[in-house]
């Protein structure tokens, strides 16, 4: 569930879903940005990467593949989200408590990227 919860939230840059899962998915969210943050260097070298620096590549698409379930929020993982959040220690997600839910009164929650502002790609 939480695979799918992060992959949404790396195609939308915002999601809204019950507090407590918000609140457990910056977890899984914030590691697997920091597997797009650790090689942002390398991967803005594109073809003149050493053979070392690829397989750094590699594994880090790898690692967060274990998370990330569709190949547009993996590329956007690494291309766009990555470098965006290069020059942050932590914190890149954010909490924002909105309703109750009509039915089971769930307190609902967006989370959403710092500084993306919840914009989808552009197509």
């Amino acid at each position: 569930m939480f695979n799918n919860l992060v992959t949404a939230l790396f195609t939308y840059g915002r999601i809204e879903t019950t507090e407590a899962k918000a609140k457990d998915l910056r977890g899984y969210a914030e590691a697997t940005i920091g597997w797009g943050i650790s090689v942002h260097e390398l991967v803005a070298k594109g073809d003149k990467a050493t053979k070392d620096e690829r397989a750094k590549i590699v594994h880090a698409r790898r690692q967060a593949r274990l998370t990330v379930m569709t190949r547009g929020a993996m590329d956007r993982l690494f291309t766009e989200i990555g470098p965006h959040f290069a020059s942050r220690k932590g914190g890149y997600t954010r909490i924002l408590k909105t309703r109750v839910r009509k039915g089971d009164a769930a307190p609902m929650a967006f989370i959403e990227l710092v500084g993306l502002n919840g914009q989808a790609p552009a197509a």
